[in-house]
């Protein structure tokens, strides 16, 4: 079984070095990490990822359409939606999204992302 390809898109550097770290230990395959939406859009038609981690507030740019971008020309990509703040904050948004859900980045896991790509 091939380890799953996973793009980072959070505009945090931070935040992207530690959940490469972790996903990596957690035997994904971290093939990029994006700041913006317009990175995470070329990131995802260059290098085919099985899984995009989306964190909600990317600045500028919503996780929500990213989101919502990601799906309409990569249907196959797995899209979960991450952030610092409770999912009850946005479990409307959650729900009509196209994304496979939420993981608030307390509780963010390869074993979590594991379990929601079912």
């Amino acid at each position: 079984m091939t380890a799953p390809r996973c793009l980072i898109v959070d505009d945090s550097a931070a935040f992207r070095d530690a959940a490469r770290a972790m996903l990596e230990r957690g035997g994904f395959a971290v093939v990029g990490a994006a700041a913006d939406a317009a990175e995470a859009e070329r990131l995802t038609a260059e290098l085919h990822p099985d899984v995009a981690l989306v964190d909600v507030d990317l600045g500028a740019d919503s996780g929500f359409d990213v989101a919502d971008r990601l799906n309409d020309s990569h249907h196959d990509l797995a899209v979960i939606l991450t952030s610092t703040h409770d999912e009850q904050d946005f479990a409307d948004l959650v729900a009509a999204s196209p994304a496979r859900g939420f993981l608030p980045k307390l509780t963010l896991s390869a074993d979590a992302i594991r379990e929601m790509l079912g």
